[in-house]
């Protein structure tokens, strides 16, 4: 099997992830949890954002209303995948007692996060319309 299906599979069975490995500290693990947390708070917030942009603001002209939700949809789908993944992998990690993952993922987010937020100052600035 490969490695990412491997992976997936431990999303859903996290009690197979106990069988690798030495019991961390408790307090490791709660704070791997509240990372995850986090991650899912930020989902939340990035996909309640997307649904706002379509939603209120109507005038925007559709191409670039549907342009900034689905960038702020995406981001969210992808940090509610990614919380998983590197709870999953973090939580490994402590118990063969190996260096922490590394992720590229914080940096992708903050650029689709840091383009979506210029284009709505640029939005705000210069009030695209639909026409």
């Amino acid at each position: 099997m490969n490695k990412i299906a491997q992976s997936v599979r431990l999303w859903f069975a996290p009690q197979r992830v106990r069988e690798e490995g030495d019991t961390p500290d408790y307090r490791f693990s709660l704070a791997n949890e509240r990372t995850f947390l986090a991650w899912i708070r930020t989902a939340l917030a990035l996909i309640g954002g997307g649904f706002a942009v379509d939603q209120f603001l109507p005038e925007l002209a559709w191409g670039v209303r549907a342009g900034l939700a689905l960038g702020l949809l995406a981001a969210g789908v992808l940090s509610a995948l990614r919380a998983v993944n590197h709870w999953v992998r973090c939580e490994r990690a402590m118990r063969r007692g190996e260096d922490l993952p590394v992720s590229r993922f914080p940096t992708l987010l903050s650029l689709v996060v840091a383009v979506v937020a210029v284009a709505m100052v640029v939005v705000v600035l210069f009030g695209w319309e639909g026409r």
